[in-house]
């Protein structure tokens, strides 16, 4: 019994870096609806999503994990805009996931994760402009099994291309569990407090960041600039749901009110060029999860 409580530990240890932006860090697997209406407008944004996740045992403490996660954005563009819509109206996101992970000390671990991208509208042959690479370094100190204080820190530096910045940024994050009904997280892309209500109830507030970047293979002009990308940045805060069908099998929801959106035409520079959408509107994410 101990040996598989041991398993489980480790297995969740590894797990915190495999996953990208938007994931819960113990996801295995996740499949996931998003929507966003465009506030005076019949536009839409929405995106289906699902990844997976494996790890493998290469010896005592180290694993090497492998996976992917699939986006698939529809861009329903029903106002009148001064361009051709046609070749943006649906995107695709697909990240490859490598990474390994091993034990420091007994205090900490380290994992090492490399992300192979394409996001594109895949209206013609993969370019060297549809391929991005992401990747990272953390530092992972977990203590969420003790009995007073249970705690996790992750610190790390990444990189992704598609945020324009030639450098490594940093990363933290810290879990904390202060009793049997209350947790709480911090960092970067999401901070809640959560509350559980019963054994398969428990609802949360939460603050955190979405959004994309991916390249138009199907440039247009507008007044005379070219438009070759197109980003969304969304910053949201509001109330969620979960459903416990198991202790690892669970059904979600979230409902809030973005604080910040920015969905924008950009040129190769990644300059702006022309904005879809910059009204704060309602935001709906929904989907059901595999967790560790």
């Amino acid at each position: 019994m101990r040996k598989k409580k041991r398993k489980r530990k480790i297995l969740l240890i590894v797990l915190l870096f495999t996953i990208s932006v938007n994931a819960q860090l113990t996801d295995l697997a996740r499949l996931e609806y998003s929507f966003i209406p465009k506030n005076n407008s019949e536009d839409q944004y929405t995106r289906l999503r699902f990844l997976f996740n494996y790890p493998t045992k290469i010896k005592e403490d180290a694993y090497f994990i492998t996976g992917f996660e699939y986006n698939r954005i529809i861009l329903n563009l029903r106002d009148d805009y001064p361009f051709d819509i046609s070749a943006l109206e649906t995107l695709t996101i697909l990240d490859v996931n490598l990474a390994y992970t091993f034990k420091m000390n007994p205090k900490w671990r380290i994992g090492f994760k490399l992300s192979p991208r394409i996001a594109s509208t895949l209206n013609e042959k993969i370019t060297g402009d549809d391929l991005f690479l992401n990747g990272g370094i953390y530092f992972i100190k977990d203590r969420t099994k003790e009995i007073t204080k249970p705690y996790r820190l992750i610190l790390g530096l990444t990189y992704n291309t598609t945020a324009g910045i030639p450098f490594p940024l940093p990363l933290i994050s810290y879990f904390r569990k202060v009793n049997e009904k209350w947790t709480y997280s911090l960092g970067v892309p999401k901070m809640n407090i959560k509350h559980l209500i019963k054994k398969k109830h428990a609802i949360q507030a939460f603050a955190s960041l979405d959004g994309y970047f991916a390249h138009l293979q199907r440039p247009t002009m507008i007044q005379n600039q070219r438009v070759d990308n197109i980003s969304l940045s969304v910053a949201v805060t509001g109330l969620g749901y979960e459903y416990f069908f198991t202790k690892h099998l669970v059904w979600y929801t979230y409902m809030g009110y973005t604080a910040r959106l920015n969905n924008v035409l950009r040129n190769s520079n990644r300059e702006d060029v022309f904005k879809l959408n910059n009204l704060n509107t309602l935001y709906l994410r929904s989907g059901l999860k595999l967790k560790i």
